[in-house]
């Protein structure tokens, strides 16, 4: 039987002007905007809508603009949003599959989200790091590599995306030094990322430890639907699971290759990208090779799926 699974994307896949149409069609997802400005601070429509990129790149704003771009999706949609069988998210989009399963309200999946947003943010800041890219080799050589580097730091396999695309965190001097090596082993491209830190690395343990006093509070439900956790790449569904997995996503790789493969021997066939941009849909066309991929951006999009599926 055919199943379906819903993605949520993550840091990276955020544009100026992501959510806009939405944000004008809907009171409630207005709200939404209208509460993680006052958790922030700062007019997060306003930097989602128009810009500038730079400060749409800072991690203290990336994160819920991406966050509310899914919900809004998700509001407009309504009780039109196809039955699945499947939620996951890249990095911070977890918190949106938690939040559609039901683990999480809307509110309380903003006011998580700021919290690690701005944690991170200061993480980075306290610890200086950097990412890189390295496409080509295997997860065996990439993590050969990063351990022959860790002699000029912290450096660690940090996103498994594909089976042949993992970007690798930690200190500057050791990510530098495992791109020359990954080169020198033939990799078809090694390049540091334009990141504001060295997410998912034991870099950002400060965040790890404010996150997991934020979320000891927060009102967190066993989901209604299976979600697919980035650090076990396996279901959870359990309210304690969650909590404990999403304190311990911060420092930890997250498992997306290893997701895709989980879906597949799971049976499913279909997927559906919520929020900006097609960085899943795209790793997942290659590896998934699913028959039908659909992706909810813009209320075009959501009109186009209304109209085709009745």
């Amino acid at each position: 039987m055919s199943k379906t699974v819903l993605f949520f994307p993550g840091q990276a896949s955020q544009y100026v002007g992501m959510g806009k149409d939405l944000y004008d069609l809907s009171d409630r997802a207005r709200s939404l905007y209208d509460l993680a400005s006052s958790e922030l601070g700062a007019d997060i429509a306003q930097i989602s809508f128009e810009g500038p990129a730079e400060e749409l790149k800072r991690t203290r704003f990336t994160q819920p603009a991406i966050l509310l771009h899914a919900l809004s999706v998700l509001t407009v949609l309504g009780d039109r949003l196809p039955p699945f069988d499947y939620a996951c998210g890249h990095s911070l989009g977890e918190y949106a599959a938690l939040a559609v399963t039901g683990a999480m309200t809307f509110e309380n999946a903003i006011k998580a989200v700021v919290r690690r947003a701005t944690l991170m943010e200061e993480a980075c800041q306290a610890n200086p790091g950097t990412m890189a890219a390295i496409m080509g080799l295997d997860s065996g050589q990439v993590e050969d590599i990063c351990q022959r580097a860790s002699v000029k730091g912290v450096v660690i396999p940090a996103n498994f995306n594909s089976a042949i695309q993992i970007a690798i965190s930690g200190a500057v001097a050791s990510v530098e030094e495992a791109v020359e090596l990954a080169k020198q082993e033939k990799a078809k491209r090694a390049v540091i990322l334009e990141v504001g830190g060295a997410f998912h690395s034991p870099l950002m343990e400060p965040a790890k430890v404010g996150l997991a006093q934020y979320l000891e509070q927060l009102p967190i439900a066993d989901p209604q639907v299976p979600v697919v956790a980035n650090v076990t790449a396996e279901s959870v569904l359990k309210a304690d699971d969650i909590r404990e997995l999403l304190v311990e996503q911060v420092t930890r790789p997250v498992r997306w290759s290893q997701t895709m493969n989980y879906l597949v021997d799971n049976g499913v066939t279909t997927v559906i990208e919520i929020g900006p941009g097609k960085v899943l849909s795209g790793l997942a066309k290659r590896d998934m090779k699913p028959e039908t991929i659909i992706n909810l951006d813009t209320e075009a999009d959501i009109k186009a799926y209304i109209a085709g599926n009745g």
